[in-house]
């Protein structure tokens, strides 16, 4: 099979590695782009070396001619740059989004996003769950997913992607993977809080009433709650709120400490579409209203933990 990865930082460039085990694989990245540079030049970045076998270009008319597209760029550039992709043929191939965000300005969705520019609907997926790429080049299997509005492609997808390495299972809540695979990253921002304020013991705490949360937008945006305790949210919470590799918890960590961090984290642009869509939808968010204080209204950090333990009391479900 041929298959194109678009993007080649450090998740777009390991799902190029892994994908060229069994395919014909071509990864793009931009011409101007640091990891393309990086990669061109050595064929290697600091966590893995490019097989022979992987074709690097920055010609995105010749990436889009393979029979799959994998797409791993950031959510907040996806609009502008399917606006590039769709000058291209584009109705035969099948695109699968790796990225886990909304919109910040607007919240729609990866697919929404992509339906807007013309991309066919039926020809859309999404590879989401738990996994860093530190863990899978040690060789430390674990469970993703993929979820499609077309369940032929689902089916299609798992085969052709699964190996030793990587369990996939199958969902058709496309709606609940992506509300639930951006607001874990708004998760990992707070946890990351939480290690900075030697606060860890809370997290149990963090991890019950988000999940509740999560399941409460899904189900007012029309998704099925249940798919919040599958892989796309709970089953990623390890990796994202405990884990040394994830950037969204180090973001959090660093801010508490007043330090910069330098590399892409997700999930402050995901909690602005987040908070946006819970007023859309008049759904109670507190913990992402807290954190959308903390992170655009310089709210201090303390304070806004404080008033979610002043709310009144309530049931728990």
């Amino acid at each position: 099979m041929n298959i194109s990865v678009l993007g080649c930082g450090r998740w777009g460039s390991f799902i190029a590695y892994y994908l060229s085990k069994n395919n014909n694989v071509t990864l793009w990245g931009r011409k101007e782009g640091k990891s393309f540079c990086l990669l061109k030049e050595k064929r290697k970045n600091e966590y893995l070396s490019l097989p022979e076998n992987i074709l690097l270009t920055d010609d995105l008319e010749l990436a889009l001619k393979s029979e799959i597209v994998v797409v791993s760029i950031l959510t907040q550039e996806l609009d502008s740059f399917l606006k590039l992709v769709v000058r291209y043929p584009h109705d035969k191939q099948k695109f699968v989004f790796c990225m886990k965000g909304v919109e910040s300005d607007t919240g729609r969705t990866l697919t929404q996003i992509a339906i807007a520019n013309g991309l066919p609907k039926e020809n859309l997926a999404l590879w989401v769950g738990p996994g860093h790429v530190q863990n899978f080049l040690q060789g430390i299997s674990n469970c993703m997913l993929i979820s499609a509005y077309d369940k032929e492609l689902t089916e299609n997808l798992v085969k052709l992607f699964s190996t030793d390495l990587i369990r996939f299972y199958y969902e058709d809540d496309v709606l609940g993977t992506e509300i639930g695979s951006a607001t874990k990253n708004v998760v990992g921002i707070m946890s990351g809080i939480l290690d900075g304020l030697n606060w860890g013991c809370l997290k149990g705490a963090l991890m019950t009433r988000a999940t509740y949360e999560v399941s409460q937008l899904i189900t007012a945006m029309g998704g099925n709650f249940q798919t919040v305790y599958g892989l796309s949210h709970l089953g990623d919470y390890e990796a994202t709120l405990f884990s040394p590799f994830s950037r969204n918890r180090m973001y959090g960590e660093y801010i508490v400490n007043g330090q910069h961090y330098n590399k892409s984290a997700e999930g402050v642009g995901n909690t602005k579409g987040i908070a946006k869509l819970a007023r859309e939808y008049n759904i109670d968010m507190p913990l992402t209203f807290a954190l959308e204080k903390i992170l655009f209204e310089n709210a201090d950090i303390k304070q806004e933990i404080k008033k979610l333990f002043d709310r009144p009391q309530k049931y728990e479900f």
